[in-house]
């Protein structure tokens, strides 16, 4: 039986971990709209795009938008497909 496609080998997994490393490459704090307008930018599959924007408003330091992008993919059964953040 083959692998299905969404299992850690998949291209997309990884991705949101490397989106979050370019966005504090030179921040210690983002503000919501820089995320939702970076997610933009950096071509995010739909399926992440749609985790960036269930972030509430705010300023965010790394540990917390982890934190806040790993609750929402747990919540939709997508830690397997995309992997977490750290």
């Amino acid at each position: 039986m083959e692998k299905p496609p969404y299992i850690p080998n998949s291209d997309e997994y990884g991705e949101l971990q490397r989106f979050v490393e370019a966005l504090y490459a030179s921040e210690t704090l983002v503000d919501n709209l820089d995320v939702q307008v970076m997610a933009q930018t950096f071509d995010l599959p739909e399926d992440l795009i749609e985790i960036v924007s269930m972030l509430p408003s705010g300023l965010y330091e790394r540990a917390r938008i982890a934190d806040q992008l790993n609750s929402a993919l747990a919540a939709h059964g997508w830690t397997q497909r995309f992997g977490t953040v750290e």
